[in-house]
């Protein structure tokens, strides 16, 4: 059944699933159809140039796709890790750092080392030397959760 298909349209078949693979990496994100696709256009440029050799079976075909896949992958996983770089927003999902070097008022008294800012929307619980409510503080740093402040 798939061998009459594989042999009426040739080395296309591996160019058409290369072309397939590579439109749903567009409609589907995610960085991996990529290099699948790419594998599978690779063996369709060699299916091109040894079409003809008796070896050539599609048994080998599948084995030299399947490993052109895991070698891509392979590449494409260093080409990424190195051309990731750092972000122009290094701070974007850690909302605690983003808050370093800020200053608020006390809405609760930092007694026995602890208390609470609030800070917008939201209110903080804090670490610090003993204030009274109403004292500004200064954000410094974050440990355990809880932001650590001095006074101004």
């Amino acid at each position: 059944m798939i061998s009459p298909l594989i042999h009426q349209l040739g080395p296309w078949n591996w160019i058409i699933l290369g072309c397939v693979l590579l439109v749903m990496e567009i409609l589907l994100p995610g960085v991996f159809l990529l290099w699948i696709g790419i594998a599978a256009l690779l063996v369709g440029a060699l299916s091109l140039q040894l079409w003809g050799f008796v070896s050539w079976s599609w048994e080998i075909q599948v084995l030299v796709f399947l490993a052109l896949s895991v070698v891509s992958a392979l590449i494409g996983r260093q080409i990424m890790a190195r051309t990731g770089g750092d972000s122009d927003q290094p701070l974007l999902n850690r909302r605690r750092e983003q808050l370093i070097g800020r200053t608020a008022v006390l809405t609760e008294p930092i007694a026995e080392g602890h208390g609470r800012i609030r800070i917008g929307d939201t209110s903080w619980r804090v670490c610090g030397p003993d204030l009274p409510v109403g004292a500004r503080v200064r954000v410094k740093a974050v440990e355990n959760a809880e932001l650590v402040v001095e006074a101004v």
